[in-house]
């Protein structure tokens, strides 16, 4: 039984332990599981794994979900005589409620023979498992006082059936299945009568070992249409179930494709995507840090940091960066550069809350089940203020903001993930997001961005700005640009897309690129937000780990200076 996936060696114990008899699967539950060793070995569904491994030996097996109802795997003619006694239209119920009262009315049964005619008498069932699938459509979130009778009574019964001394006594396992717990009621996943056992994707060895059950079986020629060494391959898929890896490469190898490493990011990307329902996006970047004008000190720290990480030099990375600065400073540019160079894969998070209850919290630990799997991943969250969430939460949203909080704390402290998990937040109001969030341990380096400070920067940006928007500007072209105008990335490239409108509405003869620039910066108005721009600009100094991120006349500010001037300005934000 050493064999045995992590899961179900901790679900045979627990039981044969007689400290649980109710179990709740989730995670990765659409898969396939290996089951045996050598020449026997196979690889089953999670249920038909649950029947054939997990409960080989019991005398009945009974599976329950909304769609299908009951049926038994194993005892139907017991199942079938018994339910004989009751009413045609009672015998297959698919409402929960009906269904999970007939079976309750079983294991009574069951337990009741064992009391009168003892353990071993012909006729008692010795052994019976009861397996909810689907679970969420059965015991679902939500206060059970507003989803209603019964919601209620099939709470009450899945709770009856972890806390009865009876039942945990009479070798009667009861599993529920679902891919992700935060669907199910709060009570039945608290309680303490329950084991939770999460059912992880793949890892790297794991794929290795099926990618070679595929080359014995499906895809014999699989070495061979395949650029990349198995091992590699495996590598690369980690972050896939089983059935995800197949499906990718059944659409190479049956459509006469090769498998190449663009075609298999590119693949595994999209696949992802769906199975995450649109919860984040990859970062596919086709710049680097080198588009990026100035920046020197920020740039040779984050290239220092991914030499690190290609050496394989995790206990030296920080576990996360903040990223801070006024609106238009380029903040997820810089992001979007250091993924182009870095070489492991970038995911920037969608908008994961959900109007629904417990739909967001179970968004996010789908994220985190596909970042863990991965491997390596550079997860970056924009506007982290926004989508961090609160440590208090917030009486308008239910306590949403406070229960989003502790899961990523949770999640971005955990170092067993560093190296392997990097975080990077990036926002104009720091201030606005949780000091537990952004401390060292969590987002160690903070990074500060700023608008150019000086005319040779402005030009520099501006340049860096049109080879970005494959604008043909070239140093002779370059105007005078006044010395109190200070514009950031976002606002150069107005300008720019500002002067090409008046040179391509222009009339023969056209005017020079240079007098088009030199009449737009002529008539250009900065912001009006003055006072808010400069509090985003203090707030991000506030926050800097390294003076070396510093231009030079924040540098001689006083932290007490620093926040004086905030003071100031807070009533303007």
């Amino acid at each position: 039984m050493s064999d045995l996936p992590t899961w179900a060696n901790e679900m045979r114990d627990l039981f044969k332990s007689g400290s649980v008899a109710q179990f709740l699967l989730h995670g990765n539950v659409f898969d396939l599981v290996p089951a045996g060793t050598g020449a026997t070995r196979k690889l089953l569904s999670l249920r038909g794994f649950l029947d054939e491994v997990m409960f080989g030996s019991y005398d009945v097996v009974l599976y329950y979900d909304r769609g299908k109802g009951i049926r038994a795997t194993k005892g139907a003619d017991e199942w079938g005589q018994w339910v004989e006694q009751f009413p045609v239209d009672a015998r297959t119920p698919r409402a929960p409620g009906q269904a999970l009262d007939l079976i309750d009315r079983f294991l009574l049964r069951s337990i009741n023979l064992k009391a009168v005619m003892g353990r071993d008498t012909p006729g008692s069932t010795r052994r019976v498992a009861v397996v909810i699938d689907f679970a969420e459509f059965v015991v679902p979130q939500g206060n059970p006082l507003q989803l209603g009778g019964e919601f209620s009574g099939n709470i009450v019964r899945v709770l009856g059936w972890a806390n009865d001394p009876a039942i945990l006594s009479a070798n009667i396992a009861t599993i529920l299945i679902t891919e992700n717990l935060f669907d199910l009621s709060a009570l039945v996943v608290n309680n303490p009568h329950a084991s939770k056992l999460k059912i992880t994707l793949p890892g790297e060895d794991d794929m290795l070992d099926y990618l070679q059950s595929l080359q014995a079986s499906a895809f014999p020629d699989l070495p061979a249409r395949c650029e990349v060494p198995l091992d590699q391959l495996a590598k690369r898929m980690t972050g896939l179930s089983r059935v995800g890896a197949k499906t990718v490469l059944s659409l190479a190898l049956k459509n006469n494709q090769t498998i190449t490493t663009a075609w298999l990011s590119k693949m595994k990307k999209d696949l992802i995507e769906r199975e995450t329902q649109g919860l984040m996006d990859f970062i596919e970047s086709p710049f680097t840090l080198d588009t990026i004008s100035g920046m020197d000190a920020v740039k040779q720290w984050l290239r220092e940091d991914a030499q690190l990480l290609k050496q394989g030099k995790l206990h030296a990375l920080p576990m996360g960066y903040l990223i801070a600065g006024r609106i238009g400073t380029g903040k997820t540019f810089l992001v979007n550069c250091w993924a182009g160079e870095l070489g492991v894969p970038a995911v920037v998070f969608k908008n994961f809350r959900d109007r629904w209850v417990g739909a967001t919290e179970s968004n996010l630990e789908k994220i985190f089940t596909i970042l863990r799997a991965l491997g390596q991943v550079v997860v970056f969250v924009d506007e982290a203020d926004q989508m961090t969430g609160k440590r208090e939460g917030s009486d308008g949203d239910g306590g949403l903001s406070g229960r989003v909080y502790a899961m990523l704390a949770a999640e971005m402290s955990n170092t067993r993930n560093r190296g392997k998990i990097i975080w990077v937040f990036a926002t104009s109001r720091p201030d606005l997001v949780e000091v537990d969030l952004k401390r060292q341990g969590r987002l160690d380096v903070h990074i500060p961005l700023f608008p150019p400070q000086n005319q040779e920067e402005t030009k520099a940006l501006l340049m860096s700005v049109a080879k970005k928007a494959k604008f043909p500007l070239t140093e002779a072209d370059l105007p005078h640009i006044p010395d109190n105008l200070q514009l950031g990335g976002s606002e150069l490239e107005g300008v720019l897309v500002r002067a090409l409108r008046i040179y391509e509405l222009a009339p023969e003869p056209r005017k020079s690129v240079k007098e088009i620039l030199t009449e737009v910066f002529a008539e250009i108005r900065p912001s009006s937000h003055r006072a808010k721009l400069e509090y985003m600009d203090l707030v991000a100094v506030k926050e800097c780990t390294d003076a070396r991120f510093l231009p030079p006349q924040f540098r001689e500010l006083t932290p007490e200076q620093i926040d004086a001037r905030i003071n100031e300005l807070r009533r303007y934000v």
